[in-house]
């Protein structure tokens, strides 16, 4: 044992008190001494305690911390794990969105290439349209033309068939009943054989937007007793009763004339000759609406279903008639309504099998012009028989030798006219100014030059410039005429020859060269 192992272990005596105790009794400072020592022991004691205490404390909060961590790390661990889906959700979703727009962009690819090969289509289809556009534009003028030469060609012997007929009808001595009734079926057949040529070519001129109107202010009893002189002889051969309602004179409607008879006289016609025999045509005039004029034409016929109602305004289309006793081209009622439509009006029908048809045409209503207040029925072209002429001299340029005879023949009726003819138009320019004719009549379509410019050279020379010149041509179209008028002709007469036409124009004709006033370009009053 160490001295100072044997210094810490007390020793004691008989009295209970160790060695030390006396001896520190006995010596005050060892007392002291010991006494701080003993306090420092218990300091020392004291900081045990409080440092075990301070460890334990340490140890709670280290555990606590620990603790702490435990959940810092629970929660991080959780938000972590948040974050991962978080992200999970974020990249699905913008995988997602990837895919969608990947898919939109192929559908736009799609598309775009689809709206590609369709403007490609378009395009061809366009081009496909305009070229159709240029053929049909090219194949209507070739129609066109067509139809005016075979107009031309058509007229040219129907002016033989007609005019020589007419000659024969008016000769003398005068045909015997049963030769009468001959001439009568060429003369019927001859003009429904123009009438047919007229209403193809109408239609045409429609179809291509090439008809001209002269609208102007009618009074309605003038077209109503024009149509009815027309129709009437029709419905008397057929046994037709046709009454014509009174209404009030002075109604009048803004439309062209000519047309609107044109149009009338179609469904006259129609209603006489799908009748029944022995049966009735009612004309009335009223007013469908205080602007609005109505002509209606009612028949007896069979009528028509609904069915065939619908077809009506079809071209060429004669609902089942085309093997009928009645003749017909099935546009007749097409020309009608395209003409009264353009003149601003309609067309319309109401039909009852077996009781019959009403067709109607509306016309937009005008102002009795002043002019018009004391209007007559139109004078007509006075009979053969009735022109009177003094003596007179004629010349007709004309190179078809046919025509030639019937004119030739037409004025052997009057001996008082002195004819003269020229083959072509020099040659009738020539005799114009040596043999000062006093009134000439001029081809339009002549072997050397056209009817035209012999018109111009006449007009220019001072000796020729006063002879009224009538033009006498197959070139029937209106603006066939419309060019003649405007060029400087007196007048235009088409052909077939209408021989009464014919007579009252000369008549008129070289009444102006006996007077020698006027205009040589225009035709004095009827």
């Amino acid at each position: 044992m160490s001295s100072s192992d044997t210094d810490n272990v007390p020793y004691t005596d008989g009295s209970g008190q160790s060695g030390a105790a006396r001896h520190v009794k006995n010596r005050p400072h060892v007392v002291r001494g010991q006494d701080r020592r003993r306090r420092e022991i218990d300091v020392a004691d004291d900081r045990r305690i409080i440092s075990r205490e301070e460890l334990v404390t340490s140890r709670e909060d280290a555990a606590d911390l620990r603790e702490d961590a435990v959940h810092l790390h629970e929660g991080a661990v959780s938000l972590r794990e948040q974050d991962v889906r978080a992200a999970e959700t974020i990249q699905a979703a913008s995988d997602d969105h990837m895919m969608m727009l990947q898919h939109v962009n192929e559908r736009l690819v799609i598309t775009t290439i689809e709206a590609q090969k369709l403007a490609e289509q378009l395009q061809a289809t366009k081009d496909q349209l305009e070229r159709a556009k240029s053929v049909a534009e090219t194949a209507n003028l070739a129609k066109s033309a067509f139809l005016t030469s075979m107009s031309h060609e058509l007229r040219t012997p129907l002016n033989s068939i007609l005019g020589f007929a007419q000659l024969l009808e008016a000769g003398t001595p005068p045909p015997t009943p049963t030769q009468n009734a001959r001439l009568q079926q060429i003369i019927k057949a001859g003009w429904y054989l123009l009438e047919l040529i007229t209403q193809i070519l109408d239609l045409t001129k429609i179809e291509s937007g090439q008809v001209s109107l002269s609208r102007e202010s009618v009074a309605l009893i003038e077209v109503i007793r024009d149509c009815q002189a027309m129709i009437e002889p029709q419905a008397q051969q057929r046994g037709i009763q046709i009454n014509f309602l009174p209404f009030d004179p002075n109604w009048h409607a803004n439309v062209d004339r000519i047309r609107v008879k044109q149009a009338l006289v179609n469904l006259l016609s129609n209603a006489i000759k799908y009748n029944r025999a022995q049966g009735t045509v009612e004309v009335k005039c009223s007013l469908s609406t205080p602007d609005r004029i109505r002509i209606s034409v009612k028949d007896s016929g069979a009528g028509l279903p609904p069915e065939k109602l619908a077809q009506l305004f079809q071209p060429f289309n004669r609902l089942g008639q085309e093997n009928g006793p009645e003749e017909g081209t099935g546009i007749g009622l097409v020309v009608t309504k395209q003409l009264v439509e353009l003149m601003g009006g309609s067309v319309g029908v109401e039909s009852t099998v077996g009781m019959g048809s009403e067709f109607w045409i509306e016309l937009t209503g005008d102002v009795m012009p002043q002019l018009a207040a004391e209007s007559a029925m139109p004078t007509l072209p006075p009979p053969l028989a009735q022109v009177n002429m003094a003596q007179c001299t004629l010349l007709y340029v004309e190179d078809n030798p046919v025509n030639l005879m019937l004119v030739e023949q037409i004025m052997e009726a009057y001996p008082q006219i002195h004819m003269l003819s020229a083959i072509d138009g020099y040659r009738g320019i020539k005799l114009a100014t040596t043999q000062l004719p006093d009134v000439i009549l001029m081809d339009v379509n002549l072997p050397d030059i056209t009817g035209f410019e012999a018109l111009r050279i006449l007009r220019e020379d001072p000796v020729t410039k006063h002879i009224p010149i009538i033009a006498l041509s197959a070139n029937a179209m209106q603006h066939d005429v419309e060019k003649g008028l405007e060029t400087g002709f007196f007048s235009y007469l088409t052909k077939p020859i209408k021989v009464n036409e014919l007579m009252e124009m000369l008549h008129r004709a070289l009444n102006f060269s006996e007077t020698g006033l006027g205009d040589a370009t225009k035709p004095g009053p009827l």
